[in-house]
């Protein structure tokens, strides 16, 4: 018991005391201080995931609009080049036909130039038949024969217009 009696026990009973005294609130304020922070830490996880997902689901979005995008641009150039393909098909048919008619007026115009040049040898050629025929009955036949020929040509008219 003489070791009750020392102020060096006393000291370290009071320290003892004091730790103890102190140790509890300031367990208390430090698991709280850490239970703030955990709780902290932990919200900030969960704002970070949920923004993780929202970024996600806007990154998907957007790959979404892209591919969309990237299909109708596809979709219009096969309707550009179909177009372009129809539109040089249909040039070249009508390249064909304006052709063909070209051609045909040209075949008309040679056929009709023909029919012409028929129409005027026939012309020309009945033209010296009776220029010769005339110069012949001119210079063969005598006023007698003229006569007779004359008149037998009026008595066939009447045979001739029936």
């Amino acid at each position: 018991m003489a070791a009750l009696q020392t102020p060096d026990f006393w000291v370290a009973v009071g320290f003892l005391i004091f730790v103890a005294m102190v140790i509890k609130p300031a367990w208390k304020a430090i698991s709280s201080g850490l239970d703030t922070r955990a709780e902290k830490i932990k919200a900030s996880l969960d704002e970070a995931a949920s923004l993780r997902e929202e970024v996600q689901s806007l990154l998907a979005d957007y790959q979404r609009r892209q591919r969309d995008a990237t299909r109708e641009v596809d979709e219009m150039l096969a309707n550009a080049q179909a177009e372009a393909e129809r539109t040089a098909n249909e040039a070249a048919e009508s390249l064909a036909n304006s052709l063909k008619r070209r051609e045909q007026l040209a075949l008309d115009k040679i056929a009709q130039a023909e029919a012409d040049a028929m129409l005027a040898v026939r012309n020309t050629a009945i033209d010296v038949a009776v220029s010769a025929t005339q110069r012949i009955l001119t210079e063969q036949l005598d006023a007698t024969a003229a006569t007779q020929l004359i008149d037998s040509a009026i008595a066939e008219i009447p045979a001739k217009l029936h």
